[in-house]
């Protein structure tokens, strides 16, 4: 990255004021270096140059160079000559090719392991061409020279080209325009939020993506909770909410598409379980396939009324309008809290639920209205019954229904729970 030649210093101090391991500055192609690692170990080097000083802790202005390992260095330079770039000369192990803004360095990575698509290993590199007319260009040249694997894509703000060197390294060619000007016309600059034609169901991606603000427009902020979440407002609130808890796996979001049909007008706070097993996400650990940890879910619940209080704070909620919508571990969950803080859920759809305490609480559940979804082949199904008993006996306002389901939720399930809503 180009920073300015005066401000080496300056970004030593801070790299350094924040722990970070930085090595020089020292001089490569004539120019004062900072090398760094970003959290991935990509290598980051910060380049003083001519570039203008802006205040001080501005960010780099562009890009000054990248660096392509190649186990053929002289047929990756070879390559990359006629898309701008020129041989301006070699250093220790490098060779430098430059145009009139910047630079492409070639590391004799010959011998070295290639690397794999992950963490730590950059995808591709993106060179700049004027226009559609310049990129077609390329294009015939690189057919002409029998270049492999040549694609174009239309991005919509711009035009790419794809094509792999003979060091295997992916180049890109993305044109200049249109940019997003062409959103103008529309009054839509910055206001449209858009996908790509493979994305699929569109719909239930837009509702799992955080809420965008413009400079300026008011965003509600996520505050600092025992667990992670997300709120998601509605266009034409209605004062209502649904608190989402996920199954086994899953993630705040993963119910908010099925929670917005079945209440389009309702505020979604979906919340993301603590307890992990085998690396993905519950609301309690299990000790065996249907036994469970009661330490466990019993300090979860109570990490779990205190989000509560303080979304119901952070967030402007009305205790009284929220439903707790819970599938699987997330409905279990929902019905141990029930028992283990009485009077905190008052509305509740459980899909696929049963009873997860080994004594479930002699407690009043009088006010609580409750909708369980059993599956009427979900092998944990015939679990379901102790939960419904114990939440009648105790007091609940109980709605048990079955539907022609496995463990899975289906389109009964929809149909049920916005049934249920608007009784």
């Amino acid at each position: 990255m180009a920073i300015p030649r005066a401000r080496i210093g300056d970004w030593l101090t801070r790299a350094m004021q924040r722990g970070l391991r930085v090595e020089g500055p020292v001089r490569e192609w004539g120019e004062p270096v900072l090398r760094l690692r970003d959290p991935d170990g990509i290598i980051v080097k910060l380049v003083g140059t001519e570039a203008p000083d802006a205040d001080w802790p501005a960010a780099p202005a562009r890009i000054r160079a990248v660096t392509i390992w190649s186990a053929l260095p002289e047929q990756t330079a070879a390559f990359l000559g006629p898309f701008g770039y020129r041989q301006h000369g070699a250093e220790g192990g490098l060779t430098r090719l430059v145009s009139d803004t910047d630079a492409i360095d070639i590391r004799d990575a010959s011998g070295f392991v290639p690397g794999i698509p992950g963490t730590g290993v950059i995808d591709h590199v993106a060179l700049r061409v004027p226009d559609l007319a310049a990129l077609q260009g390329h294009h015939d040249a690189l057919k002409a020279r029998n270049a492999s694997g040549v694609t174009v894509h239309d991005r919509l703000y711009f035009t790419s080209l794809y094509v792999r060197e003979p060091g295997d390294t992916l180049i890109e060619l993305a044109t200049d325009g249109p940019g997003m000007a062409v959103d103008e016309a529309a009054d839509a600059l910055g206001r449209v939020l858009m996908f790509p034609p493979h994305a699929g169901n569109i719909d239930n991606l837009r509702l799992r993506l955080p809420q965008f603000a413009r400079p300026g427009e008011e965003r509600t902020v996520m505050r600092e909770l025992p667990f992670v979440h997300r709120l998601r407002q509605p266009d034409q609130p209605d004062g209502s909410a649904m608190l989402l808890l996920h199954g086994t796996g899953g993630s705040e979001t993963d119910l908010m598409p099925l929670a917005h049909r079945i209440a389009p007008h309702a505020t979604l706070l979906g919340v993301r379980g603590r307890s992990t097993e085998e690396g993905v996400a519950r609301y309690f650990r299990r000790t065996a396939m249907t036994s469970f940890d009661q330490d466990d879910i019993r300090a979860e619940a109570e990490a779990f009324a205190a989000f509560w209080t303080g979304a119901l704070a952070a967030y402007g909620l009305d205790p009284a309008r929220i439903t707790v919508m819970g599938y699987s571990n997330g409905a279990n969950f929902a019905a141990a809290v029930m028992g283990l803080h009485p009077g905190l859920i008052r509305r509740a759809i459980l899909m696929r639920p049963m009873a997860v305490l080994d004594d479930l609480p002699q407690v009043d559940l009088t006010g609580l209205s409750v909708l369980t979804l059993t599956g009427a082949r979900d092998p944990y199904g015939v679990h379901a019954p102790r939960l419904n008993d114990w939440l009648a006996a105790r007091g609940a306002m109980l709605d048990a229904r079955v539907v022609q389901a496995g463990h899975d939720v289906v389109a009964d399930d929809l149909a049920a729970a916005t049934d249920w809503m608007k009784g």
